[in-house]
C-alpha cells in the first residue's frame, strides 16, 4: 500500500482497503473507524479524501459498477444488448459482498456516477423508443437488477451461515435462470408496448 509524499495514504489506497473490508465483513461492518484502523491512521485522516462515509460509498459504488467492461457488440439486437448489459451489471454486483446494497443506497442518495443507468439506457434506446419510455424502462430494469441481486446476496449470506432451512425443490430455477426470465419478461413487455400509445409506451397513466 502506497503513501503520498506527505505521509498520507492515497485516495486509491483508501478505496481499495474499503472494498476489501466490504468483501470480507459486509456493509454493516464497513465503518470509518475500522477502515482507519486497517490503514493505521486516525479516522479524521480519511476525511482528507472522502468528506463523509456517503462519499466513500459513492466511490465504491462506481468501482463496483465499472469493474466489468461494457459489452461492445453493436451488431446484436437491442433486446440482446439489454440482456448482456443487465448480466454484466449483475456480475459486477455479485463480485463484492453487499455490492447491490452499496450501489442501491448510493443511487437513492443521488451520489456517484450514472454509469450503470447510462449503459442500460443506451441499450434500451437502441430499440427506437421515445425518451420517456427509455427513461422509465431503464429505471424499472435497474430496480429489478438491484432488487434481484440484493435478494440473491442475502440468500448466499444466510446459506453460508446455515441460517436458511433446506426447502428448495430440485426443480427450482437457479438464480441465473430466474434473473434471465425477469429480464426477458421486462424486455418482452417493452416490445409489446409498441402496440399502444407511443407516448405512454410500457406504462399506464397514474394520474387521478
Amino acid at each position: 500500500m502506497t503513501r503520498t509524499g506527505n505521509g498520507r495514504h492515497s485516495r486509491d489506497d483508501v478505496a481499495r482497503e474499503a472494498l476489501r473490508i466490504l468483501d470480507d465483513y459486509g456493509l454493516p461492518d464497513l465503518t470509518m473507524r475500522r477502515l482507519a484502523a486497517a490503514l493505521e491512521v486516525q479516522p479524521s485522516a480519511l476525511y482528507w479524501h472522502f468528506p463523509s462515509k456517503q462519499s466513500l460509498l459513492a466511490e465504491l459504488s462506481d468501482r463496483i459498477v465499472t469493474q466489468h467492461p461494457e459489452p461492445t457488440s453493436r451488431d446484436s439486437d437491442w433486446s440482446e444488448q439489454v440482456a448482456a448489459r443487465a448480466f454484466a451489471l449483475r456480475d459486477a454486483l455479485l463480485a463484492y459482498r453487499d455490492g447491490a446494497e452499496v450501489v442501491a443506497s448510493t443511487l437513492a442518495l443521488g451520489l456517484g456516477s450514472t454509469a450503470a443507468r447510462d449503459r442500460l439506457s443506451t441499450a434500451v434506446a437502441a430499440g427506437g423508443f421515445d425518451d420517456v419510455t427509455v427513461r422509465r424502462a431503464t429505471t424499472t430494469l435497474l430496480h429489478f437488477i438491484l432488487g434481484h441481486v440484493s435478494h440473491e446476496q442475502q440468500r448466499m449470506q444466510y446459506d453460508s451461515l446455515g441460517v436458511r432451512e433446506e426447502t428448495a425443490d430440485p426443480g427450482d430455477d437457479t438464480p441465473g435462470a430466474e434473473f434471465a426470465f425477469g429480464v426477458a419478461l421486462l424486455v418482452g413487455g417493452l416490445e409489446s408496448s409498441r402496440q399502444g400509445d407511443p407516448g405512454r409506451a410500457g406504462s399506464r397513466s397514474l394520474e387521478a
